[in-house]
Formats: structure tokens, C-alpha cells, sequence
């Protein structure tokens, strides 16, 4: 199959892609904005020496005034007077030139950078103008001047639109040569930080590829602790590998269990064939064969529903519904039809406070009452007694299941509750081994806990302690 780019790879092209759009936007914005920038400080100051250069001109009367006056200015003849200029007017100031024009249009002092203006551009008083003489844009401003004997008299300033651009011009190159270095930086580093976000899937790839290779289900991902979805996405995969672990070692473990437990009853069950084809026997050897044969198939349909129970149990507790029950009405009910047993001539005593609730499953918690109670009538002796009770303790609730029956020795209670195991196999004790066993986990999946408390010959007592629902 053909390797196509790796998640790290698209999201670094995508980003850079993102980005180079964005580097080449700012950059447009930057010479917009600059070079309106520009262009409005180029008109300001135009504006501004103009607006300055209006009282530098002054008109003298006569030749006597003129001569009176101890300025270095310069005088030029008008009307019956003389008009004196300041020698600052003398100078361009960036870029913008200023002339003295008759209201005819007539330049009557200063240049003007385009030869005959006035015949392109009328005479506007405090208007910014613009006109672009020969491929080059000019701003043009203009300004009547209204102080004694200046009559008829004009300022105008021009100044190339584009006499800043070097500056415009430095300013784009700092941003042709910063701006594709920051996008350098940026893909570089959103390469590395990609790389270190997406390792978290480069571990639950190589797990998972070593877990199928070598079908090793106890390797897990295993990596740094997080919040984030990936970090999530690992935690959830080896939450699915123990699940997966647990599920195989259930089923080797039914497996190995079945096999086990199976192999008596199919023995006697296969010797019992052999023996009754094997030459001619009595009516009573063939009923006798027959009904070993029944109570060994019995034993195995026992067993093995009980292994399917079990293991339904370990493996889909989270298809049992939890929900409020009254847990003194379940255990009333099931010990009023248990008593009907009479087995053995054994007395079910049953004690049990009222309206006791619990969060649990019913069918779970009925199976656990049976179990705890078939185990007493099982290992009770003849005439015995069977006391239950349940009550209130401590915000718990407490069924009691005690017997006067065998009872167990420290090494017996320590393995009652390992499946397949029974106390007294000596006996004549009809059972599977996995009532108790079926017990311990319904309660451990409603988050209780059963004890046991026995001595040999006095019979036994099993605990179980439930959260009561306030």
C-alpha cells in the first residue's frame, strides 16, 4: 500500500499555507497603510509651509519704509510699494517649493518644479489639490494672501506626491526581509510543536503494532500525563487494552476452568457407556448406568450456565442497570420461598427491617441473596437452622446469612470465595463451587464487599454490606 504524508506533514503544509497567506496580506496592508501614512505627512507639511510662509510677505508703502528696515529680507517692486519676502521663503524645505503668483497667474517670485503650473491648475484657496504632470503625481495648495497691499496676491506650494518613497521603500524591504524569516520561525516551530502534540499517536501506533505483531496484551502507551484530546485518546486506548487483556484472560480462564471442571462428568458419563454396551447387562444395571449418565449431565448443564453466568457477569457488568430498589422487600420475598425448601429439615429464619433502599440491580442482588442462602442449606447440617437478618448500621445496610452447619478451618475461609472451590469436597454436596464466588463480584460491582466469619463445626456467618440510599 502506498505511503501517503504523515498527519505531522499535513498540518505543517497547511499551516505554512495559512500563513505565507497571511505574511503576504500584512504585507500589502503595510504598504497601504505606510504609504497612506506617507502621503497624508507629505500633504501636512506641505499645508503647514504654506499656511507658515503667509506672513513672511509683507507690503511696504514706500521706498523710504523699505529702506528703514534693518531686515536682510528681499524686496521686490509692486504696485506704487514693495513687497519684502522673508529669506527663510528663500529656501525648499522638503522637498517643497513655494512661489508668489498674481491672481493672472503671473510668477512673480519662487519656482515651481512643474513649468508653467498655473496654466494646468487654477488658483484654490485652502484646497489640497493633486496633478500628475508627465508621470509624476504632485500635491498643489494654494493660499490667498489677505494682509494690507497684498491684494491680488497668491501662495502656492508644491511637493511631489512620492518624495518620501525611500522611506516607504526602507520600509518594505524590512518587511520582504523580517516577514519571511517570521514565517521561517513559524513553520519551523509549528513543525517541532506538531511533532511533539502528535507523539501521543506515534506511541498508540507502535502499542498497537507490537500488540498485534507479538499479541502481547500487557504493553500499554503508557505516555506523559495531559489534558488534551490526544492525551485523552491514549488513556482511553489502554483503558481498551486492559478490557481486552481481562476479556482473553476471562476466556482462557472459562476455558481452563470448563475443561476442568467438565472432565469428571464426561469420564463417568463415557465409563457408564462403555460399561452398559459392554455384553448383555440386567434392567436394573441399565436404570442404574442411565441415571449416573442423568445426574452427570445435569451437573455439566449446571455448570456450564453457571460459567456462562459468571463470566457475562466479569465481562458486561455495565449492562446491568443501577437504579433505587427496596432492598428489605427483595429479601423478604426471596427467603419466604426458600423456606418452602424444608432440605435437609433445615429452619430458614428470616429477619428484616422495613424500607431499607439501596442503589443496585435486582437480578444481581436476588442471585447473591440465593447463592449466600443455598450455601447455608448446602453445608447446614440435618435439623439445622438458617437465620438471616438484614438492618440498618451506620448508613449501611447489613444482610447477615449464618448457619449451624460444618463451619470452615482459616485455610478454607481464605479460598471460599475462589471459583470452583468447595469447602468439604469429601461430602455428598450437590454444587459448582461458583455460588460464592458469583456473590463476591455482584458485590464488588455495587461497590460493597462481603466477609465471612467461621469455626469448624459451628457453622459460618457471611456478611454483606451495601450503602443504604438516604
Amino acid at each position: 500500500m502506498k505511503k501517503g504524508l504523515s498527519v505531522r506533514t499535513k498540518i505543517t503544509l497547511w499551516f505554512s499555507a495559512a500563513l505565507s497567506i497571511m505574511v503576504v496580506l500584512t504585507f500589502l496592508v503595510i504598504l497601504y497603510v505606510s504609504s497612506t501614512v506617507v502621503h497624508r505627512m507629505v500633504s501636512d507639511n506641505l499645508i503647514k509651509l504654506v499656511e507658515d510662509n503667509v506672513d513672511e510677505v509683507e507690503y511696504f508703502n514706500t521706498i523710504d519704509e523699505v529702506m528703514n528696515d534693518d531686515d536682510t529680507d528681499l524686496y521686490i517692486p509692486y504696485n506704487e510699494g514693495a513687497l519684502e519676502i522673508d529669506d527663510d521663503f528663500l529656501d525648499e524645505v522638503n522637498g517643497i517649493a513655494t512661489a508668489l503668483y498674481t491672481d493672472k497667474g503671473e510668477l512673480l517670485y519662487g519656482k515651481s518644479p512643474v513649468p508653467a503650473l498655473s496654466s494646468y491648475m487654477q488658483l484654490t484657496d485652502g484646497h489640497l489639490q493633486s496633478i500628475s504632470v508627465k508621470g509624476i503625481e504632485y500635491f498643489v495648495f494654494d493660499r490667498k494672501l489677505t494682509n494690507k497691499g497684498l491684494d491680488g496676491l497668491w501662495l502656492r506650494g508644491t511637493v511631489p506626491k512620492h518624495q518620501e518613497d525611500d522611506k516607504l521603500s526602507s520600509v518594505a524591504v524590512l518587511s520582504l526581509i523580517g516577514m519571511p524569516l517570521l514565517l521561517i520561525f513559524a513553520v519551523l516551530g509549528g513543525y517541532i510543536i506538531a511533532g511533539r502534540v502528535l507523539r501521543p499517536i506515534k506511541y498508540i501506533t507502535e502499542t498497537a503494532t507490537k500488540i498485534y505483531s507479538g499479541r502481547d496484551l500487557k504493553k500499554r502507551i503508557a505516555i506523559e500525563s495531559g489534558n488534551d484530546e490526544l492525551h485523552m485518546l491514549a488513556n482511553t486506548f489502554d483503558e481498551m487494552f486492559d478490557r481486552l487483556e481481562q476479556s482473553f484472560e476471562t476466556e482462557a480462564q472459562f476455558t481452563s476452568d470448563v475443561s476442568h471442571e467438565l472432565r469428571t462428568p464426561i469420564s463417568v458419563i463415557r465409563a457408564q457407556c462403555e460399561y452398559t454396551l459392554d455384553g448383555n447387562k440386567s434392567l436394573e444395571e441399565y436404570k442404574e448406568a442411565l441415571g449416573v449418565i442423568s445426574r452427570q449431565s445435569k451437573k455439566m448443564s449446571k455448570i456450564i450456565e453457571d460459567m456462562l453466568n459468571f463470566t457475562r457477569l466479569e465481562t458486561k457488568a455495565e449492562f446491568y442497570q443501577i437504579e433505587p430498589l427496596n432492598f428489605s422487600t427483595l429479601t423478604a420475598s426471596i427467603c419466604e420461598d426458600l423456606a418452602m425448601l424444608h432440605e435437609k429439615n433445615i429452619t430458614l429464619i428470616c429477619e428484616v427491617e422495613n424500607d431499607i433502599i439501596v442503589n443496585g440491580n435486582q437480578e444481581l442482588l436476588s442471585r447473591l441473596i440465593i447463592n449466600l442462602i443455598s450455601n447455608a442449606y448446602r453445608y447446614g447440617n440435618e435439623n439445622g437452622h438458617i437465620n438471616v437478618k438484614l438492618k440498618r448500621h451506620d448508613k449501611m445496610a447489613l444482610l447477615i446469612v449464618s448457619d449451624d452447619g460444618i463451619g470452615m478451618t482459616q485455610e478454607q475461609i481464605d479460598k471460599i470465595f475462589n471459583r470452583f472451590y468447595q469447602a468439604d469436597s469429601s461430602r455428598n454436596i450437590q454444587g459448582t463451587g461458583l455460588g460464592l464466588s458469583m456473590a463476591k463480584e455482584i458485590a464488588q460491582l455495587h461497590k460493597s464487599n462481603i466477609t465471612v466469619e467461621s469455626e469448624l463445626g459451628k457453622g459460618s456467618k457471611f456478611i454483606f454490606k451495601i450503602h443504604e440510599k438516604i
